[in-house]
């Protein structure tokens, strides 16, 4: 289980006050399946609320703590019948340049015949980071983005 300092805790509550559960347990409790998807949105955004369809104080109490020791998360607030979680997210393998692309990666590209008799061609490309495949089978680069020239003239203003 993760330890918080009170300042972090107050932090994490003020954070989570504008937040909505993004995972419910129901009259089964804590299954398998509802561990998976807590840890999943844990290691998706940090912290969670957690809602508890469920009367018993006690047990509550209890999912409260075995998610914590079970998943290692932080309690950072149980009020009512919502629980607020905390983990740090791990840190990702990034590339030399510190960009977390993927780089080249294989596609199969399955075109039908004009016709519609004969076989279907299956081609395999190699797509950069930028490339995407259309729904006709060709490839296209992302464009870059404009930029506002607004934006930009009140940033060197300042």
């Amino acid at each position: 289980m993760l330890k918080l300092t009170p300042a972090q805790r107050s932090d994490l509550r003020s954070q989570a006050h504008a937040l909505d559960p993004v995972v419910m347990i129901g009259e089964s409790g804590l299954t398998p399946s509802v561990m998976k998807e807590i840890d999943s949105s844990l290691n998706a955004h940090e912290l969670i609320k957690v809602r508890v369809f469920g009367d018993d104080r006690e047990a509550r109490i209890g999912m409260y703590e075995s998610i914590c020791s079970e998943l290692g998360a932080a309690p950072v607030q149980h009020i009512g019948k919502l629980l607020v979680l905390y983990r740090p997210k791990k840190e990702e393998k990034s590339d030399a340049r510190g960009k977390r692309g993927k780089g080249l990666r294989e596609v199969t590209i399955v075109k039908p015949s004009s016709s519609g008799t004969k076989k279907p061609t299956v081609q395999k490309v190699l797509l950069k980071g930028n490339e995407r495949v259309t729904a006709g089978g060709n490839i296209k680069r992302a464009k870059v983005r404009q930029s506002s020239t607004k934006k930009s003239a009140l940033g060197r203003s300042r």
